[in-house]
């Protein structure tokens, strides 16, 4: 399927097919405090092992032994997640994305929250972790089309939501990334409205599963991971979690989105994984998991739907796609 792919002149066709999220419960107690009621795993996973610092953003190979996922499938490697990844911003060739993000800076960095709040701030990734240390949050995922399982770090959305106490007329969340014309070559790519900006509906941010990640396997976000924060948004395809996250806006209007500016037939607002909708090229009824040669079935809400089904009661979901 990927190889027939590559003759289309818009490469927003693979964006469909990105990243890996979260598992279906929170799932590991390593470091920090957690509240009992995150710490929901059913499978009981071994601990991730002490990581290694290497006192740059590119962490070394942490140890992790026999980590699954609630429904026993084993991590993927630190290898695989770090080095195939989706980020146009620094290229279309997810294998060049590592390399070609190794001197992007991400310190210092801050993330302003504003819009329809009733008390905006602008937070350091400082100020940002502080909420990890507070409740921080483990949990691993893997996805549709071609799926990873990753062990992410990171906090849920809602507590710096809450910080900024939203407005009653605020409906939906705005999430723009940065925009460094320096670091990221694949910014000279035209027909595309940079910056990257994605959307969430109010609900849907504040929902529990969906994260902030600032790590993954123990460690800081690696650049090609969205370093130094990213979403995370586990029911939904990949292009919806937006990486380097510099601006947050909370409106009470649908905000428009790249992809669904760039190619509106193709990809919608909601983005929620559903097999029983076809892409218009291709089937989504079936995943490929990273280091696999099989294909599995696409699970809807990518195997969330008790989780999060309630938040789209009566709505048309092959309509809003």
């Amino acid at each position: 399927m990927e190889k027939s792919l590559r003759h289309i002149e818009i490469p927003s066709s693979e964006i469909t097919l990105e990243s890996a999220y979260l598992s279906r419960r929170d799932f590991l107690k390593a470091m920090g405090i957690v509240s009992a009621a995150s710490l929901l795993a059913a499978c009981a996973p071994q601990v991730i092992g002490t990581p290694t610092t290497t006192g740059t953003n590119q962490p070394s190979l942490p140890t992790a032994t026999g980590l699954v996922d609630e429904l026993g499938e084993p991590t993927n490697t630190f290898e695989q997640i770090t080095n195939y990844n989706n980020y146009y911003e620094f290229s279309f060739d997810k294998e060049a994305v590592a390399r070609l993000s190794a001197n992007f800076k991400t310190t210092p960095w801050a993330v302003e929250v504003g819009g329809l709040v009733h008390n905006p701030q602008t937070f350091s990734i400082e100020e940002l972790l502080k909420f990890e240390q507070k409740e921080r949050i483990y949990r691993m995922r893997c996805v549709e089309a071609w799926s990873m399982v990753i062990p992410w770090v990171g906090f849920e959305l809602n507590e710096l939501l809450k910080a900024v106490e939203p407005m009653t007329s605020a409906k939906y969340v705005r999430f723009v990334t940065v925009q460094d014309e320096e670091h990221m070559p694949g910014l000279r790519a035209p027909g595309y409205p940079w910056p990257y900006n994605e959307g969430l509906r109010l609900d849907e941010a504040m929902h529990r599963l969906t994260i902030l990640a600032t790590g993954l396997y123990g460690e800081s976000l690696p650049n090609q991971n969205g370093a130094p924060i990213r979403l995370v948004v586990p029911w939904k395809y990949g292009f919806k979690s937006i990486k380097s996250i510099i601006r947050i806006e909370l409106t009470d209007e649908e905000p428009a989105t790249l992809w669904s500016t760039v190619a509106p037939n193709e990809y919608g607002f909601y983005a929620n994984v559903n097999p029983e909708v076809d892409h218009p090229r291709w089937s989504q009824a079936s995943e490929r998991r990273i280091g696999e040669l099989s294909r599995r079935p696409t699970l809807m809400f990518n195997g969330y739907a008790e989780e999060v089904a309630s938040l789209y009661s009566g709505m048309d979901l092959s309509v809003n796609y």
